[in-house]
């Protein structure tokens, strides 16, 4: 049961990694090609949150003021987690050697974890009350829809 749990973490934690690097894939996209793939998590945004074409055009200033340390980051955590990878995969590969890669990884983790408090507390005081309630809600929706996820994966492996 103990390794069903921490396959199940594993698991989560893959799929939680795997949607930061779609996210950062679709932001790659965004910079690569004009077009449809331009702006869209931010219409998203703005369709799920009622935002203003106002508030949008400020929350863009506030990612574009902030977009070289944002690729920066995301160019840290890329290369942490190749670099957690490869330590896992090498032939020679120990647990401290796998710790250690994993230290780097959690380092840019927690930059990272800053520079969205920053984000934060920069594009909240945009937000009105109604549309950081939308916000707490749309977390909750995507928390709860992780943990069904997560439930049905341990479900799955029990089998």
């Amino acid at each position: 049961m103990k390794t069903s749990k921490w396959l199940v973490v594993t698991v989560a934690a893959a799929l939680a990694a795997g949607g930061l690097f779609t996210l950062n894939s679709r932001a790659a996209n965004h910079a690569a090609s004009p077009g449809r793939a331009r702006g869209h998590l931010l219409e998203r945004a703005k369709e799920k949150l009622g935002l203003s074409d106002e508030q949008v055009a400020q929350i863009k200033g506030i990612f574009k003021a902030d977009k070289d340390g944002l690729t920066s980051l995301m160019t840290r955590l890329h290369e942490a987690r190749a670099g957690l990878r490869s330590a896992i995969q090498a032939a020679d590969a120990t647990e401290a050697s796998v710790r250690a890669a994993s230290t780097k990884v959690a380092a840019v983790e927690a930059d990272l974890a800053v520079e969205r408090l920053t984000l934060f507390g920069k594009i909240s005081p945009i937000l009105t009350a109604e549309q950081r309630g939308k916000l707490g809600e749309l977390q909750a929706r995507m928390d709860d829809f992780v943990d069904g996820l997560i439930n049905r994966v341990g479900e799955r492996l029990a089998e």
